[in-house]
């Protein structure tokens, strides 16, 4: 017993040196401090029991090593298959919450399962830094932005970095600083170009006491502002605009190559809406004299252009409230309840035809319009109304004998099909730059203009003589000044640092204004995924190499709430750059997982207050107000400060650890369903469990390999090979399954039961199977490297126990490395060889009662071998007509017991 110990404590040294990458185990001990007092990897001695203080001197051991350990992972290897993992990088509002604490779980555990499949893994972090809160923050506690910004963001690395996450923070990116911002600003810029950004008025709140825009977010319920308590205006201001609606025919179209966005494309879809028309451009006249003004109208039929009788506004429209010069014709014209020809013009740009305009009675048209083409022979609506008031057009289609149609009246296209001419009429708009680009008539192009100042400044700068113009790109950035106060009042900051807003024209060189106007964050999100491909590129915003190396992302994690928004800006910048010969694919994301929330149990008076945990009473049948018992609303939300539902992930890492707060993220639900937050469901009880069941069986085996009796797999009995045999295929089916949670349906719950099961089963098994067959010691061993991505800690202790076992039988392991450098396990070739039936044996309230073939590929499905066994000649005779209670399967031994009530 002696030597074997002392062997064991040979190889414990061995390993040690070879963990550090060299033999100063000293040195190691000293950047480390050695403040673990009962685990085998600091003593040489295996602890029996898994208790509280094993489980933190486990993990104070191998948090840092883990860390280094993934530090050294060479992310260049091109000999690998690339493995692309990205989760939505966080806004740094200072501390994490649990949802991130979930998605971040989810991603890590995933790119360890990768690595160890041979995987070359980039899993990527970064800062979504701009935003409303820190520009609050400024005004609130006269703090800049940019330092309560980098104030947050180091705090939430640390916590990070605390949950032993295996980001490659080497592609660290934040995008409030310029090196990143600049990239930003030069794709706004080859939009611009592109004729795909552009200024138009537009709606936005304005505080008529502070003088301000305001976010949507800033006004309250009741329609004032969040400062001032004034009631909130709707005005009209120059906005910024991307011409998103250009690509939206071929976005809706690629949807139809991302077989993987469960769930996500129906919403995309429905966002996008129907793609089956246009909008064309049209300039306008007043009272026969060119005004220089423009506006665009939407026809679902562009293919009968030639027959307009008329161009249709909304009484809303912005042309009789914002700055037009056209408003007060307008407005004369206007009669409340009535369609009123106006003495306004439009000419079509594309076929020269001028109609009028003519403003509609009713307050609403198709989808979210607010302008159409009235074309009476596509529409008996715009008949009525051009023979009411008196408008002259053309028809220009003719149904044949034969049913089909075709254009008349319309130039180039008479002739043609409606099917030809609509290819041909938008194919011509677009490359005259008049419209054409086909689109639905609800999806509208995306503003993202914000009078800010935390945000990525537009690049352009607004010349007298030269019109907008776009900054040098190489002048970019256009960086942020520095402003010292902010009041929150008198409009955009940047409209205030006068030194920064005067500037010369880059094309006149005269005097000439910034624009002050800074962009949605969105836009910083919608192509950070590209940039990560190279983060540190001073030249470009990416290297187009690198980005076709790495692209598409192969899994995207993020919340369900980015369905449309997020991923619809990401897909329109993804297939910008595509068309910018900047990247060879034009979908940024293969598959996506959105994960579900963390919900916390709110406690509401009948007021509507809610209330903080320790003025609830829970010690009755429902919960009351502690001081005055009132009863409450009790219901599961959203986690947030405010309905005091929250739970501090530093607190319980601290009480649990961090091994246990991931698995039971990942056991509490499937991963795009809700968890609701409570540690007193069986989930989190079932995870401690389970690492102390892990840690017996390995105690049991170290201790039985420990004891001078060698291995000697030919001493086993028939019966005793027939139990090694169950087994080695429980261990197959096992790998499989897990294999496939991980690859295809990121059910790692289903994941952790499989593991799970194996673990009871190993537990079940005899001492002399333990002792001497390998197939023990082999599923064992896979059993913790499944284990691996989703309790590192743990399994990296249990590893190096195993690893210093004498005498081991199982040779294809890598001992001399960590658990989470072993190759992922591979289902035997041949067990995929295996019969394709198994006879399943029969009980009945644990009595046997005979054997059913079972197709060998289910004999691991519960509910597929209790079906199995109804529908059979035994299951016909024995169960049918009785009350079945519950049924057990136990795939290990091919046996299902089903409980009976006679």
């Amino acid at each position: 017993m002696a030597s074997a110990w002392q062997r064991l404590s040979f190889y414990a040294s061995l390993l040690k040196r070879q963990l550090n990458g060299g033999p100063d185990v000293i040195k190691w001990e000293r950047v480390i401090p050695r403040c673990t007092r009962s685990i085998y990897s600091a003593t040489g001695k295996w602890t029996k029991e898994y208790t509280l203080q094993t489980r933190k001197d486990v993990e104070k051991w191998w948090h840092q090593r883990i860390k280094e350990q993934a530090s050294k992972i060479s992310e260049i290897d091109k000999s690998k298959p690339k493995f692309y993992l990205l989760s939505m990088f966080p806004y740094p509002s200072g501390k994490l919450h649990m949802g991130h604490v979930r998605v971040y779980t989810i991603s890590d555990t995933i790119a360890r399962f990768q690595m160890m499949r041979g995987m070359q893994v980039i899993n990527p972090m970064g800062w979504d830094a701009f935003g409303l809160p820190a520009e609050n923050a400024a005004i609130e506690r006269n703090l800049h932005p940019e330092s309560w910004t980098q104030s947050n963001i180091k705090h939430m690395r640390k916590q990070l970095d605390r949950l032993g996450l295996c980001f490659s923070w080497d592609r660290e990116i934040t995008t409030c600083l310029p090196d990143y911002y600049k990239w930003t600003q030069y794709l706004f810029i080859k939009l611009y170009e592109a004729g795909l950004a552009y200024q138009e008025e537009a709606l936005v709140n304005w505080d008529p006491v502070d003088q301000t825009v305001l976010a949507n977010e800033q006004v309250d319920e009741h329609g004032c502002s969040w400062r001032s308590g004034a009631k909130v205006e709707q005005k009209y201001l120059k906005q910024w605009f991307i011409k998103t609606t250009a690509y939206a025919k071929a976005m809706q179209d690629a949807l139809a190559d991302l077989p993987e966005w469960y769930g996500i494309k129906g919403m995309q879809a429905h966002w996008i809406g129907d793609c089956v028309g246009c909008h064309l451009d049209f300039t306008l006249k007043v009272h026969g004299q060119v005004t220089g003004e423009k506006m665009t109208a939407y026809t679902a039929t562009p293919e009968a252009i030639y027959g307009t009788s008329h161009v249709a506004i909304l009484p809303s429209h912005r042309l009789l409230h914002g700055h037009s010069s056209l408003k007060e014709a307008l407005r004369t014209a206007l009669v409340p309840g009535k369609d009123c020809l106006t003495p306004v013009i439009a000419v079509n740009m594309l076929t020269q035809q001028e109609v009028p305009v003519v403003i509609l009675a009713k307050a609403d048209v198709e989808g979210s319009l607010d302008s159409k083409i009235g074309i009476p022979s596509t529409s008996s609506e715009d008949t009525i109304l051009a023979q009411t008031l008196g408008l002259a057009y053309s028809e220009v289609i003719e149904t044949l004998p034969d049913g089909t149609e075709r254009l008349s009246n319309s130039a180039e296209f008479t002739g043609m099909t409606r099917q030809e001419a609509f290819l041909a009429l938008t194919q011509k708009a677009r490359g005259k730059r008049v419209g054409g680009d086909v689109t639905s008539d609800k999806l509208k192009d995306w503003l993202i203009s914000r009078q800010r100042y935390w945000g990525t400044p537009v690049p352009i700068v607004h010349c007298p003589a030269c019109g907008p113009t776009p900054v040098p790109l190489e002048d970019l950035p256009v960086t942020l000044p520095n402003i010292a106060s902010f009041t929150g009042k008198g409009g955009s900051p940047l409209a205030m640092a006068s030194e920064w807003v005067n500037c010369s024209c880059p094309r006149c060189k005269g005097a000439a204004k910034r624009e002050t106007d800074t962009m949605d964050t969105f836009v910083d999100s919608a192509w950070y995924y590209f940039r990560y491909t190279d983060p540190h590129n001073p030249h470009s915003p990416f290297n187009t190499a690198l980005a076709d190396y790495w692209m598409p992302v192969d899994l995207y994690i993020g919340g369900k709430e980015h369905a449309v928004m997020h991923l619809f800006y990401a897909r329109f910048f993804s297939h910008f750059c595509h068309d910018q010969k900047m990247v060879k694919h034009r979908e940024p994301f293969h598959k996506l997982l959105a994960q579900g929330l963390i919900k916390g149990q709110t406690f509401r008076l009948p007021s509507g207050r809610c209330l903080q945990r320790e003025e609830v009473d829970l010690t009755g049948s429902v919960p009351v107000h502690a001081k005055t018992k009132e009863e409450l609303e009790v219901t599961w939300e959203k986690m947030s400060k405010s309905k005091h539902n929250g739970v501090d992930p530093e607190e319980v890492v601290e009480q649990y650890g961090i091994d246990t707060i991931r698995l039971y993220i990942l056991f509490a639900a499937p991963p795009e369903k809700d968890i609701l937050w409570d540690v007193k469901t069986d989930a989190l009880p079932g995870v401690l469990r389970w690492q102390q069941r892990l840690w017996a069986l390995t105690t049991r085996f170290i201790e039985a390999r420990a004891s001078g009796k060698a291995p000697q797999p030919q001493l086993l009995s028939n019966k005793e090979k027939a139990e090694a045999r169950k087994i080695w295929e429980y261990k197959n089916s096992v790998i499989s399954q897990v294999t496939t949670h991980f690859t295809e349906d990121f059910s790692l719950n289903s994941a952790i039961s499989q593991l799970m099961g194996l673990s009871s089963a190993l537990s079940q098994a005899s001492q002399r199977v333990l002792l001497h067959s390998p197939e023990f010691e082999d599923a064992l061993c896979a059993l913790i490297v499944m284990a691996a991505p989703m309790a590192p800690h743990i399994t990296s202790e249990i590893w190096a126990g195993l690893a210093l076992v004498p005498r081991k039988l199982c040779a294809h392991y890598t001992w001399d490395t960590s658990v989470l450098c072993q190759v992922w396990p591979a289902v035997d070739p041949e067990f995929l060889q295996q019969p394709e039936v198994v006879q399943m044996a029969v009980l009945i309230n644990n009595k046997a009662c005979g054997k059913i073939p079972v197709p060998h590929q289910v004999a691991q499905d519960q509910d597929k071998v209790h079906e199995f066994v109804l529908q059979s000649e035994l299951g016909v005779r024995l169960l049918q007509g009785r009350s079945i209670k519950k049924s057990f399967l136990s795939p290990r031994t091919a046996l299902i017991n089903f409980l009976v009530q006679d």
